[in-house]
Protein backbone atom coordinates (compact mmCIF):
# COMPACT_ATOMS: atom_id res chain seq x y z
CA UNK A 1 0.00 0.00 0.00
CA UNK A 2 1.37 3.42 -0.99
CA UNK A 3 0.95 6.24 1.57
CA UNK A 4 0.29 9.72 0.22
CA UNK A 5 1.38 12.74 2.31
CA UNK A 6 -1.47 14.55 4.03
CA UNK A 7 -2.47 17.87 2.57
CA UNK A 8 -5.02 19.56 0.36
CA UNK A 9 -7.26 17.18 -1.51
CA UNK A 10 -6.01 14.02 0.20
CA UNK A 11 -8.19 11.76 2.30
CA UNK A 12 -6.76 10.85 5.70
CA UNK A 13 -5.84 7.20 6.14
CA UNK A 14 -8.53 5.05 7.71
CA UNK A 15 -6.55 4.58 10.91
CA UNK A 16 -6.95 8.33 11.73
CA UNK A 17 -10.06 9.50 13.53
CA UNK A 18 -12.61 11.02 11.12
CA UNK A 19 -12.70 14.16 13.33
CA UNK A 20 -9.01 14.84 12.90
CA UNK A 21 -8.21 17.01 9.88
CA UNK A 22 -4.80 17.53 8.35
CA UNK A 23 -3.05 20.67 9.57
CA UNK A 24 -2.73 23.51 7.08
CA UNK A 25 0.71 24.41 8.37
CA UNK A 26 2.46 27.37 6.81
CA UNK A 27 -0.50 28.64 4.80
CA UNK A 28 -2.66 29.21 7.90
CA UNK A 29 0.20 30.87 9.77
CA UNK A 30 0.88 33.15 6.80
CA UNK A 31 -2.80 34.17 6.59
CA UNK A 32 -3.01 34.91 10.34
CA UNK A 33 0.25 36.91 10.35
CA UNK A 34 -0.88 38.90 7.29
CA UNK A 35 -4.21 39.80 8.95
CA UNK A 36 -2.52 40.84 12.20
CA UNK A 37 0.07 42.93 10.35
CA UNK A 38 -2.70 44.68 8.39
CA UNK A 39 -4.61 45.51 11.59
CA UNK A 40 -1.48 46.71 13.42
CA UNK A 41 0.10 48.76 10.59
CA UNK A 42 -1.72 52.04 11.39
CA UNK A 43 -0.53 51.74 14.99
CA UNK A 44 3.13 50.84 14.33
CA UNK A 45 4.53 54.06 15.85
CA UNK A 46 2.46 53.59 18.99
CA UNK A 47 3.50 49.95 19.24
CA UNK A 48 7.18 50.90 18.96
CA UNK A 49 6.68 53.48 21.72
CA UNK A 50 4.97 50.90 23.93
CA UNK A 51 7.80 48.40 23.44
CA UNK A 52 10.31 51.14 24.29
CA UNK A 53 8.26 51.99 27.41
CA UNK A 54 7.47 55.52 26.24
CA UNK A 55 3.67 55.39 26.09
CA UNK A 56 1.24 55.43 28.98
CA UNK A 57 -1.33 53.35 27.14
CA UNK A 58 -1.85 51.65 23.81
CA UNK A 59 -4.59 53.26 21.74
CA UNK A 60 -7.52 51.00 20.95
CA UNK A 61 -7.33 49.23 17.62
CA UNK A 62 -10.66 49.64 15.97
CA UNK A 63 -12.31 51.66 13.28
CA UNK A 64 -9.72 54.08 11.87
CA UNK A 65 -10.08 57.66 13.06
CA UNK A 66 -11.54 59.98 10.48
CA UNK A 67 -9.02 62.11 8.67
CA UNK A 68 -8.86 65.67 9.96
CA UNK A 69 -10.59 68.20 7.77
CA UNK A 70 -8.98 71.46 6.74
CA UNK A 71 -11.17 73.22 9.33
CA UNK A 72 -10.00 70.82 12.10
CA UNK A 73 -6.36 71.45 11.20
CA UNK A 74 -6.84 75.21 11.00
CA UNK A 75 -8.55 75.37 14.42
CA UNK A 76 -5.85 73.17 15.99
CA UNK A 77 -3.14 75.37 14.40
CA UNK A 78 -4.75 78.50 15.89
CA UNK A 79 -4.94 76.87 19.35
CA UNK A 80 -1.29 75.79 19.13
CA UNK A 81 -0.16 79.24 17.94
CA UNK A 82 -2.01 80.87 20.85
CA UNK A 83 -0.39 78.51 23.38
CA UNK A 84 3.10 79.12 21.93
CA UNK A 85 2.71 82.92 22.26
CA UNK A 86 1.92 82.53 25.98
CA UNK A 87 5.31 80.99 26.79
CA UNK A 88 7.09 82.89 29.54
CA UNK A 89 3.89 84.23 31.16
CA UNK A 90 3.52 83.40 34.86
CA UNK A 91 1.47 80.59 36.34
CA UNK A 92 -1.38 81.69 38.58
CA UNK A 93 -4.03 79.42 40.07
CA UNK A 94 -7.43 79.81 38.27
CA UNK A 95 -6.02 82.33 35.75
CA UNK A 96 -7.40 82.34 32.19
CA UNK A 97 -5.12 85.03 30.78
CA UNK A 98 -4.22 87.33 29.29
CA UNK A 99 -1.39 88.03 31.76
CA UNK A 100 -1.17 84.66 33.58
CA UNK A 101 -2.56 81.12 33.26
CA UNK A 102 -3.12 77.93 35.16
CA UNK A 103 -2.87 74.68 33.17
CA UNK A 104 -6.50 74.31 32.14
CA UNK A 105 -6.89 78.07 31.77
CA UNK A 106 -4.17 77.92 29.11
CA UNK A 107 -5.76 75.05 27.15
CA UNK A 108 -9.23 76.57 27.54
CA UNK A 109 -8.05 79.97 26.26
CA UNK A 110 -6.04 78.40 23.42
CA UNK A 111 -9.04 76.51 22.06
CA UNK A 112 -11.33 79.49 22.72
CA UNK A 113 -9.03 81.59 20.50
CA UNK A 114 -9.64 78.98 17.77
CA UNK A 115 -13.42 79.31 18.12
CA UNK A 116 -13.93 76.02 20.00
CA UNK A 117 -15.61 75.91 23.41
CA UNK A 118 -14.22 73.27 25.79
CA UNK A 119 -14.72 72.60 29.52
CA UNK A 120 -12.71 74.91 31.78
CA UNK A 121 -11.03 72.35 34.06
CA UNK A 122 -8.58 69.54 33.29
CA UNK A 123 -10.99 66.98 34.78
CA UNK A 124 -13.83 68.42 32.69
CA UNK A 125 -11.68 68.32 29.55
CA UNK A 126 -10.82 64.65 30.18
CA UNK A 127 -14.44 63.72 30.84
CA UNK A 128 -16.11 65.92 28.22
CA UNK A 129 -13.95 65.73 25.09
CA UNK A 130 -13.48 62.89 22.56
CA UNK A 131 -10.60 60.52 23.33
CA UNK A 132 -7.70 60.38 20.89
CA UNK A 133 -7.56 57.14 18.91
CA UNK A 134 -4.27 56.58 17.16
CA UNK A 135 -1.40 59.04 17.13
CA UNK A 136 -1.33 62.42 18.79
CA UNK A 137 -1.78 65.56 16.69
CA UNK A 138 -1.04 69.21 17.41
CA UNK A 139 -3.86 70.64 19.51
CA UNK A 140 -4.57 67.41 21.40
CA UNK A 141 -4.70 67.73 25.18
CA UNK A 142 -2.83 65.39 27.53
CA UNK A 143 -4.25 65.02 31.03
CA UNK A 144 -1.97 63.87 33.85
CA UNK A 145 -2.57 62.87 37.47
CA UNK A 146 -1.01 65.31 39.98
CA UNK A 147 -0.82 65.80 43.70
CA UNK A 148 -2.22 69.34 43.34
CA UNK A 149 -5.61 70.51 44.61
CA UNK A 150 -7.58 69.17 41.63
CA UNK A 151 -5.55 66.00 41.08
CA UNK A 152 -5.30 66.77 37.35
CA UNK A 153 -2.91 68.66 35.04
CA UNK A 154 -3.36 69.34 31.31
CA UNK A 155 -0.96 70.30 28.52
CA UNK A 156 -1.46 70.95 24.79
CA UNK A 157 0.48 69.04 22.13
CA UNK A 158 2.22 71.54 19.82
CA UNK A 159 4.22 69.29 17.52
CA UNK A 160 6.19 66.10 17.23
CA UNK A 161 7.20 65.19 20.76
CA UNK A 162 6.51 68.68 22.23
CA UNK A 163 3.83 70.27 24.39
CA UNK A 164 3.12 73.61 26.06
CA UNK A 165 2.02 73.70 29.68
CA UNK A 166 1.47 75.94 32.69
CA UNK A 167 2.89 73.49 35.21
CA UNK A 168 2.69 75.26 38.54
CA UNK A 169 3.61 78.14 40.83
CA UNK A 170 7.03 79.59 40.07
CA UNK A 171 7.24 77.92 36.64
CA UNK A 172 6.24 80.13 33.69
CA UNK A 173 4.26 78.75 30.76
CA UNK A 174 6.77 76.65 28.84
CA UNK A 175 7.34 74.36 25.90
CA UNK A 176 8.72 70.97 26.89
CA UNK A 177 9.10 67.38 25.74
CA UNK A 178 6.01 65.18 25.94
CA UNK A 179 5.96 63.10 29.12
CA UNK A 180 4.46 59.63 29.28
CA UNK A 181 2.14 58.51 32.03
CA UNK A 182 -0.89 60.57 31.05
CA UNK A 183 -4.37 59.52 32.14
CA UNK A 184 -5.83 60.31 28.76
CA UNK A 185 -5.47 62.23 25.55
CA UNK A 186 -8.43 64.17 24.18
CA UNK A 187 -9.07 66.02 20.94
CA UNK A 188 -11.06 69.29 21.11
CA UNK A 189 -13.02 70.14 17.99
CA UNK A 190 -13.12 66.54 16.72
CA UNK A 191 -16.18 65.87 14.66
CA UNK A 192 -17.22 69.50 14.34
Amino acid sequence: MRLEPLGWGCQPPLHLSPRRRPALGGVAVLVVVTILATLAAPHARSLRGLVAGELAELPAIGRPDRAPTTGDRARAARAVAFAMVQRGKPYRWAAEGPDAFDCSGLTWAAWRSAGVTIPRTAAGQLAGLPRVRGGLRPGDLLIYRTSGPTGRHVAIVVGRGRMVEALGRGIPVRSTTLRGGWLGAVRPGAGR
